[in-house]
């Protein structure tokens, strides 16, 4: 008898499996549904401030206060999608959040008074938690058991592509100056965000290795007898028992939360520091500022899905330590700067801006996967309430205390951030991707049969 031989890989799959990114095949419709939500994230947060100062007769200071005060008000929130989570599964979770959305952004084009601002950003970063929440189980649904890491990191590099052209779109905007234009600006993204929101409820798609063209699956890599089994990826329905005590007895899961505050803070370094610290202690040019913020940009996304092919292959513990180590790096270099002389300024700048893009690639899967997996499957939703409020709480008090920290020192917050990133590597140490084994299990009749990728139940 003739051996059998496997088909040839496509000329397409090589090209995916020597960039590190996924099997994109049957998955259009969630890939483009991030897409969707990272361009109109980036169209949002460079506009959002002007258009409210060109729409309505506030001041820059009441607007931008109106929408600081908006997203405080969601911080709570996370706790209570993580139970919808729990009870609706991830795909209607996500499909509500850009539906959340698209109210936001309607009620934005009718707001004339702060009260309003106030009420419609609100909106709109409910709908942004709640799509992010659900985004990383449905994105474990996605990957099916296999190349994970790959998914999450391919999911990044979109997101950082949609924020940049988004970022770019908005600049054009902003460049024609009419408040129609603006306007015109916001309704395509209540467009687009419906859109987002159909393409997730109405997901469908066979097992990638069934579908036409694909080429055959990357071998998964090697994890312990304890990992999360296959049926974890899938949602469940129904009240499931235990709660946020059982979360907070977990001290495994809190110490990943734990961990990951210290990258929320980094992740604020670009948006809250970078700039005043370059321009008011270094004198280097503002311009040079934004060129370095490109560069980021530009090499997570062309480097997160390479990154991605060498992450899955590793302990999550090892790239997280990792991770933390290249934060610490970077942070002394941005530190020392300060008695650098000018001519070294830019060059030191250029090392610490690779070291901490470096971090930020290699956080990312690994935090955002062990988010996942870490949690036991009917408390799940619970779990990432817990976990997003690292990112609501860090990203809210960042901005107040790296500033001012920055106020009372030029060095102050590059050792704070050096420090915390240190002493967060002990809490890492012993992570890994088995869940929780809790005293509560969900009753048998609580949990829905496993659900597949095409939407339909299995049995």
């Amino acid at each position: 008898m003739m051996p059998q031989h496997s088909p040839a890989p496509s000329a397409w799959r090589r090209i995916q499996t020597a960039w590190g990114l996924p099997d994109l095949a049957g998955k259009g419709r969630f890939v483009t549904a991030n897409l969707i939500d990272s361009l109109g994230n980036g169209l949002v947060v460079a506009f959002t401030v002007v258009f409210f100062v060109k729409t309505t007769s506030l001041s820059l200071v009441a607007v931008g206060a109106a929408l600081t005060i908006g997203q405080l008000l969601v911080l709570p929130f996370p706790l209570f999608i993580g139970r919808l989570l729990d009870k609706y599964g991830p795909r209607t979770v996500v499909a509500a959040g850009n539906w959340i959305s698209v109210a936001g952004f309607i009620g934005f084009l009718f707001s004339h008074a702060a009260w309003q601002i106030v009420l419609w950003q609100f909106v709109v970063q409910l709908g942004s938690t709640a799509f992010w929440m659900g985004n990383s189980p449905l994105t474990v649904l996605v990957a099916q058991g296999v190349e994970r890491a790959r998914w999450f990191g391919f999911v990044r590099a979109v997101r950082n592509v949609g924020v940049g052209f988004g970022g770019a779109a908005s600049a054009v905007a902003l460049s024609i100056g009419t408040v129609a234009g603006l306007q015109a600006v916001m309704v395509i993204n209540v467009v687009t965000f419906a859109v987002a929101g159909w393409l997730v409820i109405t997901l469908r798609g066979a097992d990638t290795s069934e579908a036409a063209g694909a080429g055959p699956a990357e071998p998964k890599p090697a994890e312990p007898k304890l990992a999360e089994p296959e049926q974890a990826a899938g949602e469940t329905t129904g009240q499931p028992s235990g709660g946020y005590r059982t979360v907070l007895k977990d001290t495994r899961y809190l110490r990943l939360v734990a961990t990951n505050i210290s990258f929320v803070f980094a992740s604020t370094v670009i948006t809250v520091l970078l700039a005043v610290y370059a321009v008011d202690n270094l004198d280097v040019g503002a311009w040079i500022v934004g060129v370095f913020v490109v560069l980021n940009a530009v090499m997570v996304a062309l480097l997160q899905t390479l990154a991605s092919r060498w992450i899955e292959a590793r302990s999550p513990v090892t790239v997280l330590v990792l991770a933390l180590l290249f934060n610490a790096a970077a942070f002394v270099v941005f530190g020392t700067l300060l008695v650098l002389p000018g001519w070294a300024v830019i060059a030191g700048l250029l090392i610490a801006m690779v070291l901490y893009t470096v971090a930020e690639i290699l956080s990312s899967p690994p935090t955002s996967e062990l988010s996942v997996v870490m949690a036991p499957e009917h408390l799940r939703g619970r779990y990432l309430g817990v976990y997003q409020l690292s990112w609501s709480i860090g990203g809210a008090v960042a901005p107040a205390l790296l500033t001012a920290l920055l106020e009372g020192g030029a060095a102050l917050p590059w050792v704070f951030l050096t420090a915390i990133s240190v002493l967060a590597v002990p809490l890492v140490i012993g992570l890994d991707r088995r869940p929780a084994v809790t005293s509560e299990a969900a009753p048998a009749g609580d949990v829905a049969p496993v659900e597949q990728f095409d939407g339909d139940p299995v049995g």
